[in-house]
């Protein structure tokens, strides 16, 4: 027992969870050259999602990949926000439209009860579209970025 249980930080997913997100991460991944990231925070410091995304995803230093095309998924729990932040590469790819998709399947998978099936499906999503545009290279891909979930404050 903690002298101060106040202060205990809250899970927003069990270990269950943080392992199925984790796994779609791999299993995306292992098909293409691109790199995706999950950052989790409980509350976003007010500014819009996708700002918040972006500076993020600087500060991970995703932007350093091979091919430009590293993904974050960007969730604030409390204030029900998710944001896709894609590099150039993949962005120029993509194009904006396949963005708002994404994040509209996704919002449409997330239900209060299980938050992380459309996690997962945005994952599987954003790989398969990695895939399309950045196939795996065997003979030159490696993983840039560490696949775990990122959380923050």
């Amino acid at each position: 027992m903690s002298l101060f249980p106040f202060f205990k930080k809250k899970e927003h997913f069990s270990e269950e969870e943080k392992a199925k997100i984790v796994n779609a991460i791999r299993h995306a991944e292992q098909q293409t050259s691109g790199e995706v990231r999950v950052y989790v925070e409980s509350r976003n410091p007010l500014m819009d999602p996708v700002e918040r995304a972006a500076t993020l995803f600087f500060k991970l230093k995703m932007d350093k990949t091979d091919h430009r095309n590293g993904v974050l998924l960007y969730v604030a729990v409390k204030d029900k926000e998710i944001a896709l932040f894609g590099d150039e590469g993949i962005y120029k790819a993509t194009g904006k439209p396949f963005w708002d998709n994404a994040v509209r399947n996704m919002i449409s998978h997330i239900t209060v009860d299980d938050f992380c099936a459309g996690m997962v499906t945005c994952i599987h999503t954003v790989g398969e579209t990695l895939k399309e545009k950045f196939p795996y290279i065997k003979s030159e891909d490696k993983n840039e970025l560490p696949d775990d979930i990122i959380f923050g404050r």
